[in-house]
């Protein structure tokens, strides 16, 4: 029979787990209610939190009278403005370690710092931090290659997407140590990022076949998948059991499985089920 191997931490961190439970006593507190923007990266957690009523919008300006959700990733400084100067009740879901890096950014920038934020540009999460970076000349840096082609500062400031590769954040660090005559650097990276990180290192290693499960736009999903793929190329990141071919198991004895932080039990248990079955 093939054996599973299932990470310890697959699945919700604290920040969503926290975020999920603040929207679904939300939608059964308040008769209207919105998520600006998604909640989180799960297509299926925000399915379910819609079939509660919770509708999603992309602007301040589309929200009716009533509630309004703000995402685990957190929205702009001046998305949160204009939702405070309303009218409308606020739930504030947004990760506390997101919160901290957003105050760093404000922190550097008000102490003259040009802030440079390891990330991806498009991510919300990375446009929220680059929001409060208020005055300050900002650049948004994805890998070290990246930030060779950075100007030489006076005064870095240095601050992480909160699902980045610590390794990255090294790299870019030395780089920007280059280039500057002074560089402060806050490790924003979350915890929990670091220690599915390693799991799933220690599990692609041991293992014949490997899934990662989470959200196609999930960025900390993605990076398991690529640090998974890395070491077993027979790596797959899906979204529902639904995906898994039963071919991709001729010769397999040993499969390791892992998920993203926004990742629910239930979408595990049910990779973990077919997997068994097709074991079998």
């Amino acid at each position: 029979m093939m054996e599973i191997v299932l990470a310890q931490n697959a699945g919700f961190c604290f920040g969503v787990k926290r975020a999920t439970q603040m929207a679904f006593e939300a939608a059964a507190e308040y008769e209207q209610i919105c998520s600006l923007g998604p909640l989180i990266h799960s297509p299926q957690v925000v399915k379910e939190l819609t079939e509660q009523g919770i509708k999603v919008v992309d602007k301040v300006e589309d929200i009716p009278t009533g509630s309004v959700i703000i995402r685990s990733h957190g929205v702009t400084a001046e998305e949160m403005s204009k939702v405070q100067e309303s009218n409308l009740t606020i739930v504030d879901a947004t990760c506390p370690f997101v919160k901290k890096t957003q105050e760093f950014a404000v922190r550097l920038s008000e102490d003259g710092y040009t802030v440079v934020i390891v990330g991806e540009v498009e991510h919300p999460e990375v446009q929220g931090i680059v929001s409060y970076s208020r005055g300050a000349v900002v650049h948004v840096v994805a890998n070290a290659e990246q930030a060779t082609v950075l100007p030489r500062m006076k005064k870095v400031g240095l601050v992480a997407q909160t699902t980045q590769l610590y390794e990255n954040l090294r790299d870019i660090m030395d780089v920007c140590l280059a280039k500057s005559q002074e560089l402060r650097v806050f490790n924003t990276i979350c915890d929990a990022t670091s220690v599915r990180q390693n799991e799933a290192r220690e599990i692609a290693r041991e293992v014949d076949l490997m899934f990662v499960i989470g959200g196609q736009a999930s960025a900390n999903t993605s990076r398991l998948a690529r640090i998974c793929k890395e070491i077993q190329p027979h790596s797959w990141h899906i979204e529902t059991a639904e995906e898994i071919e039963p071919d991709w198991f001729l010769g397999v004895n040993k499969v390791g499985v892992t998920a993203g932080a926004s990742t629910p039990r239930w979408l595990i248990d049910e990779v973990v089920g077919r997997i068994a079955a097709l074991g079998k």
